[in-house]
């Protein structure tokens, strides 16, 4: 009797535990897909389609971007300037019907330029979206005419040199880290472009796109013997 006891004793043991550890057991939360807080601009060519992020910490040149993609100004531009192991260069609004020997790049959008958003960790490596300009004394850029860069690849003695130069013109805490020199060493970049032209976000889908927009045939002014035309439209 006393071993039926101790055997019931031990059923009844078991059978709250499990009870118990079913009603506590916590259901099992699946991780949310990341969501990009950045917004996200899709530019399609007949190239093929790039997505460009663009930065939160550059909101004028952001925001003055989403403006013109969600009117459809950038729609049928062309890129009208390319260079090789440079960059690639389009938004001038007299580039969607002009002739074959108009001369582009001078063409500007309503409204005033964009004050200069410089900072130190958005710099021209190789997928950088940066706003051109005229070679105004405030640096500021261009209300509607971006580039996108390819660049070279470069060396420590070269981004050393860059540094200096940008140093000497007031900007003495000016340097570039190990995140910077790796990108501008294994992909490439143009240095020689940082803290003088506003970089306001990069490529992040579809880079191989810019080498086969710049490596194009062009005439002597830099504009591609063929159209190359672009349309936007916002991802999110």
């Amino acid at each position: 009797m006393k071993k039926l006891a101790l055997i019931a004793l031990s059923v009844l043991f078991i059978t709250t535990i499990q009870a118990q550890t079913k009603t506590t057991a916590k259901p099992v939360v699946k991780p949310k897909p990341s969501v990009p807080t950045e917004k996200l601009v899709e530019i399609k060519t007949e190239l093929g389609v790039m997505v460009v992020k663009l930065y939160d910490s550059t909101p004028l040149h952001r925001d003055n971007f989403i403006k013109l993609v969600k009117q459809k100004f950038y729609d049928s531009l062309l890129f009208h300037r390319v260079i090789q192991g440079f960059m690639i260069q389009g938004g001038d609004p007299t580039s969607k019907t002009a002739d074959s020997t108009a001369l582009l790049g001078s063409g500007e959008g309503p409204g005033d330029m964009i004050p200069a958003e410089f900072r130190p960790n958005l710099y021209h490596k190789k997928g950088a979206l940066a706003m051109a300009r005229t070679d105004n004394p405030e640096k500021a850029s261009s209300n509607c005419q971006f580039y996108i860069v390819e660049g070279e690849k470069t060396t420590d003695n070269f981004l050393n040199q860059v540094e200096c130069s940008v140093r000497q013109t007031g900007n003495i805490d000016f340097y570039y880290n190990d995140t910077a020199r790796k990108a501008y060493k294994t992909a490439g970049g143009t240095p020689g472009l940082d803290q003088n032209y506003t970089v306001f976000g990069e490529v992040i889908k579809g880079v191989e796109v810019i080498d086969k927009i710049a490596a194009v045939e062009k005439d002597g002014n830099d504009r591609p013997l063929k159209n190359i035309r672009m349309k936007m439209r916002m991802l999110n």
